[in-house]
């Protein structure tokens, strides 16, 4: 259970680590959006790879903070029985749920996109606008890096969720990092 634990401390670690280095993206994309704006309404002048960044830039955040929000239980659930329930039934749902429908789910992903994402590298693809970002590629390289971060955290899930429900002391359903006993 003790390298379970670790297991399940390091990524959680690491995907807080990227979720909020992530999170600075935001503030590089409303600053580029404002910019746009401002070039474009206050000088009439634009330029299409600028615009793609932000587009480009919010895309990224959503994708490589997904983990991190699964970290912290940001998604979207339908909580008429989990928010009343025990740690121990939500751990049931949270091993279950992360077992039968994530993991499987982001590797379906995961298989799927490597081939479109590899054909995007050997090409060295580019956007398709005139004048636009020259990277796709590198753009594409994200869905991957997002299959694996979330695959990882649903493992993480996962063995908090077992760890929950074997006792293992300093473990709760919720991460807390701030409690200073799982950070």
């Amino acid at each position: 259970m003790q390298q379970l634990a670790r297991f399940v401390r390091g990524i959680d670690r690491l995907n807080d680590v990227i979720g909020r280095a992530v999170s600075w993206l935001t503030l590089a994309m409303v600053l580029t959006t404002f910019s746009v704006v401002v070039a474009r309404y206050g000088f009439a002048w634009g330029r299409v790879w600028i615009q793609e960044s932000y587009v480009w830039m919010h895309g990224a955040v959503f994708t490589l903070a997904a983990a991190y929000t699964l970290l912290h239980d940001g998604h979207v659930r339908v909580d008429i029985f989990y928010r009343p329930a025990s740690d121990r039934f939500k751990a049931w749902i949270n091993l279950i749920g992360a077992v039968v429908l994530l993991l499987p789910t982001v590797l379906v992903v995961l298989y799927y996109t490597i081939p479109y994402v590899q054909s995007s590298w050997v090409r060295l693809e580019m956007s398709r606008e005139a004048g636009g970002l020259k990277g796709l590629f590198l753009y594409k390289t994200i869905i991957p890096i997002f299959c694996v971060l979330m695959a990882l955290q649903g493992l993480s899930l996962a063995g908090r969720s077992i760890l929950v429900l074997r006792r293992f002391p300093g473990f709760t359903v919720d991460y807390r990092p701030a409690s200073g006993v799982d950070a």
